[in-house]
């Protein structure tokens, strides 16, 4: 299929996926309603680097085996309890600390009047 972009023509290069129909799921208005299948796995393109106003990157980059340096192994874990309380007192003061500004703004408002 030829197609163009800003003047540029190429030719689209879609893959083929062979698939079979599986078996009927359940019937709609009628019609059967079914599942297809591919008949052999698919698997992703090889990596490519490619290059975007001077900055490189992959298509397909390979994950890294490299251990997660947030996660410390020995570290001590909160409990789920002490969390919650601490992000409900923080929500709280965040609440307060708003209203405690708008109420400044009010009263500063009403003063200039």
């Amino acid at each position: 299929m030829k197609l163009t972009y800003r003047g540029t023509q190429y030719e689209k290069n879609a893959p083929v996926v062979e698939t079979q129909p599986k078996e009927v799921v359940g019937r709609y208005r009628g019609l059967d309603w079914r599942f297809y299948g591919a008949k052999k796995p698919l698997y992703l393109q090889p990596r490519a680097n490619l290059t975007y106003r001077g900055v490189t990157y992959q298509v397909h980059p390979t994950v890294a085996n490299t251990p997660d340096v947030s996660v410390k192994p020995n570290a001590k874990l909160e409990p789920v309890e002490t969390k919650a309380q601490s992000l409900m007192r923080n929500q709280v003061l965040k609440f307060k600390k708003r209203q405690k500004a708008m109420l400044s703004r009010a009263t500063a408002e009403v003063k200039s009047h």
